[in-house]
């Protein structure tokens, strides 16, 4: 009988890692031959198989057609992707993975809007080893691929209120605050994305200094409400919770910009980086 493996108890890395390990053994492959079939590096497809790094998902995509695997190895990357995060997220991003309408307020760039080298320069701070690089870039392939949800079929209906302190502080290089502005200027056009920016003239709010909020609707109506903030995150689905920060909620939305301000709002700062 062949032997069961519990993955409950291993993680989504390693699940991956032995699956990569036996799509290439089945194809009668070494790492070297992999390796210039690919074009990936030798040492990065080994470290990728023993589950010490997590890839990003445009390279199990290249191996998933090398492999003519479907999508399997994109699958289990969605999976393993969740191991870069902290447990007391684990569950809202399964949660806002399956959501049907999400609606969030930040008072930065949101992640699921944030471009590779704007996330980069967020996650990275002061790292100065080789193995918090590392950590720093499993950091980013696993935020990059949380924004694939956000144009998935069916795509959710997705609300961002942002705070305009998020487009007063730029990030430090120009290229990167010019690309992250104008990421969110063509999110902000998709036809399933709602973006308001909430300005210094609405004054004092609900979640002034609260951190960020997030509430989810799944498929069958129930719903939950994420709080995040320097003290750690919070998920909470009790109907009266859900309630009081909805209600937050729809008075940030009342007071920030409508949708096609808030467009040109985007687009006036642009401009102004930019001149």
């Amino acid at each position: 009988m062949a032997e069961q493996v519990d993955t409950q108890t291993e993680s989504g890395r390693v699940v991956l890692g032995r699956t990569l390990r036996f799509l290439r053994e089945k194809e009668g492959k070494s790492l070297g031959r992999l390796a210039d079939e690919s074009g990936y590096d030798k040492s990065y497809l080994c470290r990728l198989e023993s589950g010490e790094r997590l890839s990003k998902v445009t390279v199990m995509e290249d191996l998933d057609g090398y492999y003519r695997s479907g999508d399997l190895l994109v699958s289990l990357w969605k999976l393993a992707r969740i191991d870069a995060f902290k447990d007391k997220y684990k569950e809202f991003m399964r949660l806002e993975a399956t959501a049907r309408i999400m609606h969030k307020y930040t008072p930065n760039v949101p992640g699921l809007m944030q471009t590779e080298d704007f996330a980069r320069e967020v996650l990275s701070g002061p790292r100065t080893t080789v193995q918090e690089r590392e950590a720093v870039e499993e950091q980013v392939a696993a935020r990059l691929g949380r924004q694939l949800l956000l144009n998935k079929s069916p795509a959710p209906s997705v609300r961002f209120v942002i705070d305009e302190l998020a487009f007063r502080r730029p990030a430090a290089g120009m290229e990167t605050w010019d690309g992250q502005l104008t990421h969110i200027e063509a999110i902000a056009q998709w036809p399933n994305v709602v973006v308001q920016v909430l300005p210094f003239s609405a004054g004092i709010h609900d979640l002034m200094g609260r951190g960020s909020l997030t509430l989810l609707w799944q498929k069958d109506g129930s719903a939950a409400a994420y709080t995040e903030g320097d003290s750690g995150g919070l998920l909470m689905d009790d109907s009266g919770d859900v309630l009081r920060h909805r209600l937050s909620y729809d008075r940030l939305r009342d007071l920030a910009l409508s949708p096609s301000d808030s467009l040109t709002f985007i687009r006036d700062v642009l401009e102004e980086h930019r001149s």
